[in-house]
């Protein structure tokens, strides 16, 4: 690996566009790889992302632009994927560079519907990826708030602790703190697991719940991660840190969260389809809530709110009726 590592980022979403913002502090050149060959053209001219956090201005001469996956695989050393889990395997069917040595890290929020794993796991089984060189990137840190370079954390958590290090420094500004576990895969399970808590807030203030059942329903959520985490890999950790809670709480409550948006309007009544269409984002917890179902029924862990949030989006029950019993099983 070089003295001084390259970066690639690989997608073309908020998120993407919030770490190609915050690499760019401290890199003088990172590859980011767009499919969007249009917002790759409006990038080069008006040195903006058009889709996402349009506000955020880039230099063009710190970015390799690029709708080559394989290009900027090529070019990196330490390699982001920060697109939805429902699309990743369809961009890596593109993929014929080599990963052999790269450091993988995912900033990706969720489950990879063809092999039910979270993204670590993934590549490490599809793609014999040792763990020392698979990283996860997680908040509390919403990309909106990164934009508007508003105090912001992150845990960088990796199998090699050196790594952990360079990913970290290398994220880190005056305003982006971050902090270093060795937790990867409680880390992103509980990634993944906060946007199915947050779709639970949202059907729950869009029926009409008030803050006094959404601060139980928070409380019963963060003790419902930790006994599903630890069913999938028992070590030592405090659920209470911020990557666990306060990763929940930030979803669970922000205006800026897609998940907790998307719940309201499933609890106002919006289809599943209508409101993904009217969003035209996409809600992680909605793909999360199906795999942490089917992932459950091997582990067996008490998760009567993913099962509420499952019953609501994929058996078609009626919102209202679900949580009527939810509200009977919390405390």
């Amino acid at each position: 690996m070089s003295q001084k590592p390259k970066f690639a980022v690989i997608g073309g979403g908020s998120w993407a566009t919030a770490i190609a913002k915050m690499l760019c502090v401290n890199c003088d050149e990172i590859a980011w790889y767009m499919r969007n060959e249009d917002a790759i053209d409006h990038l080069r001219v008006h040195h903006h992302n058009p889709n996402y956090l349009s506000s955020v201005e880039f230099n063009p001469n710190r970015l390799k632009l690029t709708s080559d996956l394989n290009g900027a695989v090529d070019y990196a050393d330490y390699i982001i994927f920060a697109i939805p889990s429902a699309f990743l395997n369809d961009e890596m069917a593109k993929l014929s560079s080599s990963l052999e040595g790269k450091v993988i890290f995912s900033a990706i929020k969720g489950i990879v519907p063809e092999t039910s794993l979270i993204v670590g796991e993934h590549f490490n089984k599809q793609y014999d990826i040792p763990f020392e060189n698979i990283g996860v990137i997680t908040g509390p840190c919403h990309a909106e708030e990164v934009a508007l370079e508003r105090l912001s954390y992150l845990t960088i958590a990796c199998g090699d602790n050196k790594k952990a290090k360079v990913m970290a420094a290398h994220l880190s500004s005056d305003y982006i703190k971050t902090k270093i576990s060795d937790d990867i895969i409680g880390t992103e399970y509980a990634a993944m697991l906060k946007n199915i808590y947050a779709i639970a807030a949202g059907i729950a203030h869009g029926l009409g719940y008030g803050d006094n059942f959404q601060s139980v329903l928070m409380s019963n959520s963060i003790r419902e991660m930790k006994k599903f985490i630890r069913k999938v890999h028992k070590m030592k950790r405090n659920i209470n840190n911020s990557a666990y809670l306060g990763d929940l709480l930030v979803t669970g409550y922000s205006v800026f969260s897609r998940n907790r948006m998307f719940g309201n309007m499933i609890g106002k009544g919006y289809t599943v389809k209508s409101a993904q269409m009217e969003m035209n984002m996409v809600a992680e917890g909605y793909y999360a809530a199906k795999s942490a179902h089917k992932l459950n029924e091997k582990l067996e862990a008490n998760t009567p709110i993913i099962d509420a949030v499952f019953e609501v989006l994929y058996e078609g029950q009626e919102a209202r009726k679900v949580f009527k019993k939810l509200t009977e099983k919390l405390d």
